[in-house]
């Protein structure tokens, strides 16, 4: 269940986020709510490490993300540290931003079952 959850993850990201176009360096490129941006994963299917480096035009995260079994389905766990360059105010704003696309993420995950 681990390796479907991984896959149906890089499979829906481009479905997210529309305007996404994988350049040949394995960034993505779009236009995100925060301008001009960027995002590439870093993987390990066999370990459920699906991390991910973003990059808007205020902003770089590097955020680890691990997808683990539980039973007959997987929990998705991430974790956000607040870049230095951003204020309290604005790491808040983006939060809020990921948990809409999460739970986006997670309702078209969980429809799929």
């Amino acid at each position: 269940m681990t390796g479907d959850t991984f896959d149906a993850i890089l499979k829906l990201f481009p479905k997210i986020i529309p305007n996404a176009k994988i350049n040949s360096d394995g960034w993505w490129s779009f236009i995100g709510p925060f301008g001009s941006s960027k995002l590439k994963f870093y993987q390990n299917k066999s370990l459920g490490i699906l991390d991910h480096q973003y990059i808007d035009e205020e902003s770089h995260w590097n955020i680890p993300m691990r997808i683990i079994p539980n039973g007959t389905f997987s929990e998705v766990i991430i974790t956000l540290k607040k870049p230095e360059e951003l204020s309290d105010l604005q790491f808040n704003q983006r939060v809020s931003k990921i948990s809409s696309i999460v739970t986006s993420l997670k309702k078209i995950l969980e429809s799929n079952v």
